[in-house]
């Protein structure tokens, strides 16, 4: 499947280094606030990324991408992991992973819709198939019915604040994605261009906790060992693994496809909801998680 399918099969891992990502972010912010967590979490980041790319190519920041790209890398960081990760990860502490997850189920045709307004790239009728069937296993395993005086009705019952902050995600990551593309023409050097975007990503946030003045509880967040402890693994499969696999992904694949795959997040939650927070899951979650997982499978054929 690497072989035949590079671009959808990074994708997927990537969705699954996110959904630890996911679990980690939202304990850790739970304890030392989201802000905190958004900004030591590209520290580590950047210091993984920083010792690998060493140990591979013998130089901390190795010159392997153009100032042209260097710039699209840059705006990506600032638009996908500044911008869309600050709104998703407050998502995460107002409405849960779960929740959140689904509603940046939006991002695969935002970002394809951006793809086509500026690189002129169009989904075959498989991929928008594909699309629409995993987008509609993801909402078929939150959504829920409540009982009302003119019957069942679906309903969402998610805090507006989370759902808004979500949104702004979505947009935020799917922008951010579709400049990354642009970035990434003629270098398949994923682990450095994800050091640019991570770079970016870290300005974004010391000039908004400067502009908040905020940096002492930021800066004392780190006494809370715990929470760093599960901070830190959280950084290793996110902005370490999962960035830089999302960036081979949109190296190969459409930025709408690479989306759809990285947005079953919800689903691949479902074990560790069970798991960690005891949930039960009905025949929706079920039926969701089949539809979903067919519709991935359309990329694949």
């Amino acid at each position: 499947m690497l072989e035949k399918y590079p671009g959808e099969f990074y994708a997927l891992m990537t969705a699954i280094f996110w959904t630890f990502t996911a679990l980690a972010f939202t304990e850790a912010g739970k304890r030392i606030g989201s802000l905190a967590v958004n900004f030591w979490r590209l520290i580590v980041g950047i210091v993984l990324l920083s010792v690998f790319v060493t140990i591979v190519y013998k130089d901390p920041f190795p010159d392997t991408v153009s100032g042209y790209g260097a710039f699209w890398l840059a705006m990506s960081g600032f638009v996908g992991i500044f911008l869309g990760d600050l709104f998703l990860f407050k998502a995460f502490t107002v409405t849960g992973p779960r929740v959140a997850l689904l509603i940046m189920s939006m991002s695969p045709p935002l970002a394809a819709l951006i793809s086509w307004l500026s690189l002129g790239e169009i989904l075959s009728w498989k991929g928008v198939l594909g699309m629409v069937i995993t987008m509609t296993g993801i909402i078929l395993v939150i959504l829920k019915s409540n009982k009302t005086g003119e019957g069942k009705k679906l309903a969402l019952r998610y805090n507006p604040r989370g759902i808004l902050y979500a949104i702004l995600g979505a947009i935020g990551q799917a922008s951010g994605l579709v400049m990354s593309k642009i970035g990434m023409e003629g270098n398949h050097n994923a682990f450095s261009a994800t050091q640019i975007r991570v770079l970016a990503g870290i300005l974004g946030f010391v000039l908004l906790i400067t502009y908040m003045k905020r940096w002492k509880p930021v800066i004392s967040s780190v006494k809370n060992v715990k929470a760093f402890g599960i901070l830190s693994i959280g950084a290793f499969f996110g902005p370490f693994l999962g960035i830089s696999f999302s960036l081979l992904a949109v190296s190969y694949a459409n930025p709408g496809v690479v989306q759809t795959i990285t947005s079953i997040n919800p689903i691949l939650i479902i074990p560790f909801s069970v798991w960690f927070f005891k949930e039960k899951i009905g025949w929706r979650e079920i039926i969701g998680a089949t539809i979903a997982v067919a519709g991935v499978s359309l990329f694949f054929v």
